[in-house]
């Protein structure tokens, strides 16, 4: 089981990014997938889930309005918008399946600042 994410970077309040985590080594359409995010000296959050067919999505409190989760099961990859960045997302964001076994990418940097 592999999970990379990528599409992180350093942007300006009030900018977007689109969050992606590319999935192999299992039935990717099978598993829900979720996205947590941990900010310096903070400990892991969950930010939002999304089911195995995209049907039902969940967010955190904190994010709901400007976060969006979604998946392409046909390209094995989930994805996180995120607009109106805030500071208070700077974090390390991470893509998360399994449930018994939990499998973890290896995260990626969303740095916002002006």
């Amino acid at each position: 089981v592999q999970l990379v994410e990528s599409g992180g970077g350093s942007v300006q309040p009030g900018g977007s990014l689109r969050l992606s985590c590319v999935a192999s080594g299992f039935p990717f359409s099978t598993y829900a997938m979720s996205w947590y995010r941990q900010a310096p000296g903070k400990e892991r959050e969950w930010v939002a889930r999304i089911t195995s067919l995209g049907g039902s999505t969940s967010y955190a409190d904190s994010v709901k309005g400007r976060f969006t989760i979604s998946r392409d099961n046909a390209k094995n990859t989930a994805y996180l918008k995120i607009n109106n960045l805030k500071p208070e997302d700077t974090a390390v964001y991470y893509c998360k399946t399994g449930s018994v076994r939990e499998y973890w990418g290896q995260g990626t940097q969303v740095t916002v600042s002006s």
